[in-house]
């Protein structure tokens, strides 16, 4: 027999076999079909119906347990999930936050307490509106203050415990004004 009446043959073979293959999947989808309109179901159990089209209609295609599990219960990204867990703990992490980068800053310097918290009513609004993460309120050290306690220092305390939208907060190093000064990282709700 020479080469090409051997191609013919297996061309021939193939062909048949992909016949028949096509036959099946047609009988097999047939039959899903006729489960699915008896049952009234929309597909949600096409995983379950492969396995039993094999046992009841013959059908000669057979699903892979592991193809059947996935079709069933679908894939996590655990990659995502670790990158996502690792941005919350840095997130947390306070080394992180004193990194962060200052996007804006108020001067509170010479107001009086009420100015003070209007101002920072109105900052915190700007900043939120404009989607700033981390702001500086320079607030003094209180030197000038007559009496025992820094006015502005309390008054920016009290403003970031009651407002909803401030989140963690501490002095920056001496360089942004150390204890005269206050970061604080606003919350998107």
């Amino acid at each position: 027999m020479d080469f090409g009446a051997i191609l013919d043959a297996w061309e021939k073979q193939q062909k048949s076999a992909v016949g028949k293959k096509t036959h099946v999947a047609n009988d097999c989808a047939s039959h899903q079909q006729t489960k699915r309109v008896a049952q009234g179901d929309a597909g949600n159990q096409q995983a379950q119906d492969g396995a039993s089209c094999q046992q009841s209609s013959g059908c000669s295609k057979q699903l892979n347990p592991q193809e059947l599990w996935l079709r069933k219960y679908g894939v996590v990204d655990k990659d995502k999930l670790a990158e996502e867990a690792h941005e919350h703990e840095k997130e947390h992490s306070v080394s992180y936050l004193k990194t962060l980068p200052i996007e804006a800053r108020v001067d509170l310097h010479g107001l009086t307490r009420d100015e003070a918290w209007n101002k920072l009513v109105n900052f915190t609004g700007d900043c939120m509106h404009r989607g700033v993460r981390k702001v500086l309120i320079i607030h003094g050290k209180g030197i000038h203050t007559t009496g025992s306690d820094p006015v502005l220092g309390e008054v920016v305390r009290r403003f970031i415990e009651s407002d909803k939208r401030c989140g963690a907060s501490g002095h920056p190093n001496k360089r942004l004004g150390g204890n005269g000064a206050t970061w604080v990282l606003l919350k998107y709700l």
